[in-house]
């Protein structure tokens, strides 16, 4: 019998083109949802769809340009007939190095889309779900970096820490409306993002989560699924670790 969890939502997932939100898009529309797969890769965008079915759709989309973000949101209500309710941002990006040493665009090109890509995605979507009279959820993913300050991610930690901070700033303001926001907090996970992680310095990661393993990207799609389902309607405003116990 097919998982029915998220049967009959229409989800927006951004970074839906790799990683972790590649497996949040493959779980939602293995729960009944249908899923847009936006991502800055159309390729990789229509790839995630190809494993969804025809049903889903891929987008390109450039989640720093309000403008790009608001005709892509515009396109899906074109096709489905209404907005996206379910809203998850996982797109995200790293340009790692030390703060005498890192580019001021490196700086502000990560926060660009880290941080103001995830404010315009949910302002948009907010705006026509508002319009519509739809609650729902939203979802960001932020980083245990944040917590964290990671040496070397004086751009990518601090953008991740702001993602959380913004999201409980949106669950106060759109309660009003029946929409949910909550972040999502993945520890280290086995994604393109960590694939150039030397192995010595995996190792010494690993030595510090309880579960003494890296995660899997399934593993964080999981804790995005609940937080987009009716199951956890009395959840906003909150941020949900998912590392493994890492120390």
């Amino acid at each position: 019998m097919p998982s029915t969890l998220l049967l009959g939502k229409l989800a927006f997932v951004t970074g839906a083109g790799s990683g972790i939100g590649r497996a949040v898009a493959i779980r939602f529309a293995q729960e009944g949802a249908t899923v847009i797969a936006a991502d800055r890769n159309f390729q990789n965008a229509e790839e995630t769809a190809r494993k969804l079915g025809s049903t889903h759709m891929p987008v390109e989309v450039d989640v720093t340009n309000g403008e790009n973000v608001k005709s892509v949101i515009e396109e899906a209500i074109n096709r489905y007939k209404r907005p996206p309710s379910t809203i998850v941002n996982c797109a995200g990006i790293t340009r790692d190095a030390f703060i005498l040493k890192m580019e001021d665009s490196d700086f502000d090109l990560v926060l660009n889309v880290n941080l103001k890509g995830t404010y315009l995605v949910m302002k948009h979507a907010a705006q026509r779900m508002i319009d519509y009279k739809l609650g729902g959820s939203m979802i960001n993913i932020s980083s245990v970096t944040a917590r964290m300050g990671n040496m070397g991610q004086c751009n990518y930690a601090p953008s991740k820490a702001a993602v959380d901070c913004l999201s409980r700033v949106a669950s106060k303001e759109f309660a009003r409306y029946g929409i949910r926001v909550n972040t999502v907090v993945p520890g280290f996970i086995n994604t393109p993002m960590t694939h150039t992680v030397p192995d010595k310095v995996k190792d010494i990661i690993t030595a510090n989560v309880s579960l003494r393993r890296f995660g899997e990207p399934e593993e964080i799609s999981d804790t995005v699924a609940f937080l987009a389902s009716d199951k956890s309607e009395y959840i906003t405003g909150t941020s949900i670790e998912v590392s493994g116990g890492l120390a």
